[in-house]
């Protein structure tokens, strides 16, 4: 994106320092990492960061500010998850954006989705200030936004997510966490925060609290930085300790709840300039004769799991009438490929991170970054090439 910047990268570009890079995230995270790391950071222009986390600020208030949108929002969270004491306001929202060229050949912002649930909050930070690292880029490039430094933002992180309890009390709860590719994300921030890392059907009920065990002992929750994905419990049919929906005596650091508030099923209430024409499959079922044009999706899917292009009529046909209300038809976008690489230009996407404290304000955080050179940015969809997957956005 800053063509002296990417020039200058590619050209002291060695095997040897990428190598450097992986070895030194596997260390940072204490795993071996099971997705694909990109050889490259993005540069990126802080003009068009600021673009893309204002947009993302606007989107979202646009909904949480709307009493309407809530009350029309209660359909999307599901009975069985539907998990009390929720908060006025999300915890963590992920805006993600394409880039498109306009018909003026201005690089313009379009949303792809959003999600009201925590990103790579732990590992993102360390990745990016590892690139610079590694490869021995300007400590001038920036890695945080909003003023916040690697101290401050920390300092931050402990207050959302420990919020004054005693860090035992504190778990990052996930289904069989150990097994997940997040994996690294989960020891960053256990070994930040001194929080437990602990598997959601472990956890013991009685009566209103929940328990972990740690070194032969019992240790009562206090509050949940919750990691598990709906999506996953219900792909793999997995039956809870513990009812979601019992008034437990916890607090949570992100409600489970804002993960179906804030997501696909939003996207068709959005008016805005960069949100592509959307709609719910069963207020229009009928597929527009460009389809080539569009995209089909499930709202809960996870990692793309679902997503059609070029819908049929049969594709809609196939999703019984009950359930289509659970789908979007989306205008598709035509990412631009904007990273000069030596196997060919490349897209991204960019995801914008953002934290709302209680009784602050919504502030974004870092810039998260898939690239990729097929249909599908997720880092799932291109681990067969190279100069691709995840990485970092530095800002200049």
């Amino acid at each position: 994106m800053i063509p002296a910047l990417r020039e200058e990268f590619n050209r002291n570009f060695t095997p040897a320092k990428y190598q450097n890079l992986l070895a030194s995230l596997d260390r940072i995270s204490g795993t071996r990492l099971e997705y694909r790391v990109s050889e490259t950071p993005c540069f990126l222009p802080k003009a068009l960061v600021d673009t893309m986390a204002g947009y993302g600020r606007e989107l979202i208030l646009q909904l949480v500010k709307n009493p309407n949108y809530r009350r029309v929002s209660d359909v999307s969270v599901p009975a069985k998850y539907n998990v009390p004491n929720e908060p006025v306001l999300p915890m963590w929202v992920a805006v993600d954006f394409g880039l498109v060229r306009e018909r003026n050949g201005e690089m313009e912002p379009r949303l792809v989705e959003l999600q009201a649930f925590p990103s790579l909050y732990g590992y993102q930070p360390l990745m990016a200030e590892q690139y610079i690292e590694s490869y021995g880029l300007s400590q001038d490039l920036g890695v945080y936004l909003s003023g916040f430094d690697h101290h401050s933002y920390w300092e931050l992180m402990r207050k959302l997510i420990v919020a004054g309890h005693d860090p035992e009390n504190v778990i990052l709860m996930e289904i069989d966490p150990q097994h997940q590719k997040t994996l690294p994300d989960f020891n960053i921030t256990q070994e930040k925060l001194g929080i437990a890392v602990v598997d959601i059907l472990s956890l013991t009920k009685r009566g209103k609290r929940l328990y972990y065990r740690k070194d032969g002992r019992e240790i009562e929750v206090r509050r949940i930085y919750n990691r598990t994905i709906v999506d996953e419990l219900e792909r793999k049919h997995i039956t809870l300790p513990f009812d979601l929906r019992d008034d437990l005596d916890v607090e949570w650091a992100g409600h489970p709840n804002w993960y179906f508030r804030i997501s696909k099923f939003s996207i068709p209430y959005l008016h805005h300039r960069c949100v592509p024409r959307t709609w719910f499959v069963d207020e229009n079922p009928v597929v527009p004769t460009d389809n080539q044009n569009y995209i089909l999706k499930p709202l809960y899917s996870f990692a793309g799991a679902g997503i059609k292009f070029a819908p049929t009529e049969a594709d809609i046909d196939a999703i019984p009438a009950g359930q289509r209300h659970d789908y979007i038809l989306q205008e598709r976008m035509r990412f631009e490929p904007v990273i000069a690489t030596p196997h060919g230009p490349t897209q991204m996407e960019v995801r914008m991170m953002y934290v709302w404290p209680e009784g602050g304000e919504l502030t974004p955080m870092l810039p998260l970054i898939r690239m990729g050179r097929g249909m599908m940015m997720g880092v799932d969809h291109n681990k067969d090439l190279e100069w691709v997957g995840s990485s970092a956005g530095l800002v200049a």
